[in-house]
């Protein structure tokens, strides 16, 4: 069997294990934030195929297929999907799982989803060309891409690159470079693996997707509700800031 192509990407995510399972299923923005949002976003998945690209533990294809919708899940990490494997059978949801670096989804056949999900993974990978290339290979034609990422304006390096100042509800973002840096190592929020985080700018997302192929279907940046914002504040925060930014896009 041809084994799956490693880089930067696949080895840091690789490495993070049961720590990613835990802050993925316990991570207050993307339970009460990221998540309501891209299944809001999705709408009725009902009877449609889809690829969860960079599934992590799954959370995603188990609440899609319970939906139902048909799931394909892929990751780079084997015992991400080992665990999301084990998941869904624990729930008895019927998904494939496959282990695949984004860019190269070999054994996966072309134009046969309806909808390709891509939450808050697109800013990781290293060929981000190439992921949204094998992503236009598998859609079908008219079908649609729906991606999260950290929202380029707001967040990148916080000690060289878009930085914070003040504290609480009040903290404002402080922009020292919008350019750079493009790549470091740090852990994720509460965590303590590192791992390669990377900035691309707007001009890098929309010209890569003109030259893929895809068209600009719609752009959201959600603001926190009321019921969202009492949460703690951090969330509340997100009323003023726009943290995450969401794309559709079209074959």
């Amino acid at each position: 069997m041809k084994e799956m192509k490693h880089d930067s990407s696949t080895l840091a995510w690789s490495a993070m294990g049961d720590e990613w399972f835990e802050l993925a299923q316990t991570g207050e923005s993307r339970i009460h934030f990221i998540m309501p949002n891209m299944l809001k976003f999705m709408g009725d998945v009902a009877g449609r195929k889809i690829l969860d690209l960079g599934c992590g533990e799954g959370g995603y294809s188990r609440e899609l297929a319970k939906r139902g919708a048909q799931l394909v899940a892929v990751d780079c990490s084997a015992k991400a999907i080992e665990y999301a494997t084990s998941l869904a059978k624990e729930e008895n949801l019927s998904i494939e799982h496959f282990v695949r670096n984004s860019n190269d989804l070999f054994d996966i056949e072309s134009e046969q989803f309806d909808v390709v999900l891509c939450s808050m993974m697109l800013m990781d990978c290293e060929d981000f060309e190439g992921t949204l290339r094998e992503v236009v290979r598998v859609l079908k034609p008219g079908g649609r891409l729906f991606a999260s990422v950290l929202h380029p304006c707001f967040d990148g390096n916080h000690d060289t690159g878009i930085g914070r100042q003040g504290v609480g509800i009040d903290r404002q973002v402080v922009v020292m470079n919008y350019f750079e840096p493009k790549e470091w190592e740090a852990p994720l929020w509460q965590g303590k693996t590192p791992v390669i985080w990377r900035h691309r700018t707007m001009e890098d997302y929309v010209k890569t997707f003109i030259k893929v192929g895809l068209t600009i279907v719609d752009l959201n940046e959600p603001r926190a509700t009321d019921e969202q914002a009492e949460i703690s504040v951090a969330m509340a925060w997100l009323k003023k800031i726009p943290l995450y930014l969401y794309w559709e896009l079209k074959k």
